[in-house]
């Protein structure tokens, strides 16, 4: 019975990890598969990555995957310098004002994606706006908002505020103590906001299909019409490399992180 409670906790941590990653093994495992369209395993080949973007569904994809790159890109830096320039001036409010603002921020985090995207396709009917990549930069940047807010107040709210006022006292200017002081501080909260943007809207389908029109494809889009003909390898194996460099850049981050906390624990 003891030796049960023991390794009861192991047992269950590796059920979820199973459950987790389990669908992704078997995801980078058939990227490998040398037949076509099937979910069953007939022998190991690199062709489905040496292939990837060659012939017209190659063509396609990857032009689908420049501009589901490019819409990120974009979305992320502009959403996490918004969240900052936001979070920045709420804490130079009220308490009762600064919970009022992040709850109303808050809000689209919890709202389903199909109401936002019925909702910017409304808007941009009403104002006459032609749909195409503007108007879904336009969207995802308004998803990412409530997100990078999200990472980054935490951050600003434990920073201290001495720190900006030894800055001014000292002859820095504002511009200096925003840049010096504040930004490094934190920028954990910046980088995480960066890093979560723009998986979020790599991962989009809802708000992009609702605001473009037929001429642009994002690469959910078009993984999405892919599957109507079959599981096609070199969707598994462009969906294995996304997750390899997001799991590496993520591994770099915290080794980062855990490197510098490291350096102040031995100072």
């Amino acid at each position: 019975m003891r030796i049960l409670k023991r390794i009861a906790p192991t047992i269950y941590i590796a059920l979820i990890f199973a459950f987790l990653y389990l669908p992704i093994a078997v995801l980078i495992i058939f990227s490998f598969n040398n037949v076509p369209k099937s979910y069953i395993w007939g022998g190991f080949t690199f062709d489905n990555y040496v292939n990837l973007f060659k012939g017209s569904d190659g063509a396609q994809l990857f032009q689908a995957l420049l501009t589901t790159l490019k819409v990120a890109a974009i979305a992320s830096v502009v959403s996490t310098i918004i969240a900052v320039i936001s979070c920045l001036g709420m804490s130079y409010l009220s308490k009762r004002m600064q919970n009022t603002l992040f709850n109303l921020t808050y809000i689209p985090n919890v709202m389903p994606e199909l109401v936002i995207g019925i909702a910017f396709m409304l808007l941009f009917s009403f104002l006459g706006v032609q749909k195409g990549q503007i108007t879904l930069i336009l969207s995802h940047i308004a998803f990412c908002v409530p997100f990078a807010v999200l990472s980054i107040n935490p951050k600003l709210k434990q920073l201290d505020k001495n720190l900006s006022e030894a800055a001014m006292d000292l002859g820095a200017t504002q511009w200096q103590t925003l840049r010096l002081v504040i930004i490094p501080e934190i920028m954990p909260g910046i980088v995480s906001s960066l890093l979560l943007t723009f998986t979020m809207s790599v991962d989009d389908y809802l708000i992009s299909n609702f605001n473009v029109d037929s001429t642009v494809q994002t690469l959910p889009m078009k993984i999405y019409s892919m599957t109507k003909f079959g599981v096609n390898p070199k969707m598994n194996a462009l969906s294995s490399i996304m997750f390899i460099v997001i799991f590496g850049i993520l591994l770099a981050s915290n080794i980062k992180n855990i490197k510098k906390q490291d350096k102040k624990g031995v100072k």
